[in-house]
């Protein structure tokens, strides 16, 4: 695992501190060869690779997350994930689960989610293969990737993209440990540690929202990344 690992975290101008934490908790546990980028639709629209409509989404990276290969630019292994996600460990050590004959690999959640309103007021969708597409490993190489261009991010429908219609063969989509996706307040706490949890229906930066599973980690990871902020 010497080669550098291209990190895309969805940002939302709503909640900056949410990437902020994430982005720490990456670095803090990886180390130097891990490099952690914000995907800022404002960005994105500024150099042109991004010119969708607005459209309901309820994050400000809900389509811009599937431009994460083009912009890596290489054929090595990039992870697009949501920036209400805390990891607890390495996350090169994904890597252990990959291999070069799947186009992504993904946690292939199978659920109903426990609550129809998110923390924000926002209504719940559900839509099959939810939050697949929150932690995403990309294979670079291969061709199915290499041919989700902006041109087809721009203007393929949403569903066609978040449900992976655009790998060829569902064979291609590789499976993920439930650890590198954990929904908290879906899936009961466990007593060993996920590698990643994912804060899906709200997470410890929202007000009256500090008593969800794992709240204290979150916070902690915080509190270190605002003693080094300055």
């Amino acid at each position: 695992m010497t080669d550098r690992l291209k990190i895309y975290v969805g940002y939302d101008s709503r909640e900056d501190i949410a990437w902020q934490v994430c982005r720490h908790s990456i670095q803090r546990h990886s180390g130097p060869d891990v490099e952690v980028y914000p995907l800022k639709l404002t960005t994105l629209r500024e150099l042109g690779l991004y010119t969708r409509g607005a459209d309901n989404a309820s994050t400000e990276f809900s389509i811009t997350r599937f431009l994460t290969p083009y912009l890596a630019a290489h054929d090595g292994w990039t992870i697009f994930v949501d920036c209400d996600f805390l990891f607890t460990r390495d996350v090169r050590t994904v890597l252990e689960h990959a291999n070069r004959d799947k186009a992504v690999f993904v946690v292939q959640h199978d659920y109903t989610p426990a609550n129809m309103v998110k923390m924000d007021g926002k209504q719940q969708s559900v839509y099959p293969r939810k939050n697949w597409s929150s932690f995403i490993l990309f294979n670079n190489a291969h061709p199915d990737v290499k041919a989700l261009t902006p041109e087809v991010v721009n203007s393929a429908a949403p569903g066609f993209l978040h449900r992976f219609q655009w790998i060829s063969d569902d064979n291609l989509i590789g499976e993920l440990p439930l650890d590198w996706n954990f929904l908290e307040g879906e899936y009961e706490r466990r007593e060993e540690l996920p590698a990643a949890i994912h804060y899906t229906n709200g997470g410890p930066w929202f007000e009256n929202w500090q008593n969800v599973d794992y709240a204290e980690l979150w916070t902690a990871e915080r509190d270190r990344y605002l003693a080094t902020a300055g």
